[in-house]
């Protein structure tokens, strides 16, 4: 699906992708990612934001923590990072990057609250009374007194299965209190996730009932006497939706995918972030009328149904809807070894050859590389450090 959007949008990123591979300078099973496009999105990103007055902090799961990742995000004027879980605290801390927030999605395990408040992040989200107990010890060991964001939820709200959790909205004047009394916190706002989805049937982002139960915990809030009441707002991020999110009072943003042009919207309306990542895989052998790639990284995001998938195939560079093939790849419940291309008479797949797909990824759960490309924009294209999908140096080649 976002192949197509990349073949319009960024042919060279594709072209570029194959002559590096051809050449041996990129392994097979690797995000390839446009670092100038990412620079040019982030700095589009935070100067919107800054309009707004919201606070951003980067997303780079999806990217794998890649380090030259973040550093392009921090070149964009995003010098702070998310951090879903603490491996992606400790990537984007490796990479230069301050922690903006952390504890959400991912609470901090009770063993590594100390990890966490020696990182010193801006914003710690805590769920439960126990988790902001164990943060409040962590941190006031450290004499910190610490911001903290409170999970709220309401009847109604939307949540992945495996996401849920949280204070009742109701009481979210009590919760502060509690939270205000600990030695090692201090209240700072609410948060939810996600506060917006991609609607398919109008193919617009639309808000969820999340964001509006932020909207009444600020004032109940405002209403018990707290002023500057911090809204962190994180789901489908890109320019496109600020307006929304400003005007629903929110404060703090979270950009993923929009750092890379692949949010849901990107593929149905051309925004002013340009997508900036595409999946190298490589042709291992041939049976019949299929040419089998080597998988790692073949992931499809749920948040579509199900749709052909289709790969630019070739041993020289091209972005030629030519070289476009049907693949078929392994279902989530299997392990994705390889995909199938299927091969026909017309410009027949090889051993060797280089297959190109648009994905909208999530490489922190995949076994993929992922592989920073500097200069893609001047001609002049170069390979920076390759990493794994935790955000460590590969040690690639052997």
């Amino acid at each position: 699906m976002f192949l197509d959007l990349i073949l319009r949008r960024n042919p060279t990123l594709v072209e570029q992708a194959i002559a590096l591979h051809q050449a041996g300078k990129i392994p097979a099973n690797a995000y390839v990612i446009d670092l100038d496009a990412v620079e040019k999105n982030a700095r589009i990103i935070a100067e919107e934001a800054a309009k707004f007055g919201l606070k951003t902090f980067a997303m780079t799961k999806q990217m794998g923590r890649n380090g030259s990742f973040c550093r392009a995000v921090m070149k964009g004027g995003i010098p702070a990072a998310v951090a879903v879980d603490m491996e992606c605290a400790r990537a984007c801390h490796r990479a230069g990057m301050t922690i903006g927030h952390i504890g959400h999605l991912v609470q901090i395990s009770r063993h590594e609250a100390d990890a966490a408040a020696a990182i010193a992040p801006a914003y710690w989200t805590v769920f439960a009374e126990g988790k902001a107990a164990e943060a409040s010890v962590a941190s006031a060991a450290r004499g910190r007194k610490q911001p903290a964001l409170a999970r709220i939820v309401a009847p109604g709200d939307t949540f992945y299965r495996g996401h849920e959790g949280g204070f009742a909205a109701s009481d979210v004047v009590a919760v502060a209190d509690a939270i205000e009394a600990l030695p090692g916190l201090s209240f700072a706002g609410v948060t939810s996730f996600p506060t917006q989805l991609f609607d398919e049937q109008s193919r617009k982002v639309r808000p969820t009932p999340n964001l509006a139960t932020l909207g009444r915990a600020a004032e109940a809030l405002a209403a018990a006497g707290r002023k500057a009441v911090e809204i962190n707002a994180p789901g489908t991020t890109s320019t496109e939706i600020l307006p929304m999110l400003a005007s629903a009072g929110a404060t703090q943003i979270e950009p993923g995918h929009g750092l890379t042009g692949t949010t849901p919207l990107h593929v149905f309306q051309d925004l002013p972030e340009a997508p900036a990542v595409v999946y190298v895989s490589e042709v291992s052998h041939l049976i019949g009328g299929e040419a089998f790639c080597f998988g790692g990284g073949l992931y499809i995001d749920p948040v579509f149904p199900d749709y052909p998938v289709r790969a630019i195939v070739a041993s020289e560079p091209t972005a030629s809807p030519k070289a476009l093939k049907r693949v078929e790849i392994p279902s989530p419940a299997a392990i994705d070894y390889y995909g199938m291309i299927q091969n026909g008479d017309v410009q027949p797949a090889r051993v060797g050859d280089t297959a190109v797909f648009g994905f909208r990824p999530q490489a922190f759960v995949t076994r993929a590389y992922t592989v920073g490309v500097a200069g893609l924009s001047t001609g002049a294209p170069r390979v920076e450090l390759i990493h794994d999908a935790f955000g460590r140096v590969a040690d690639w080649p052997l």
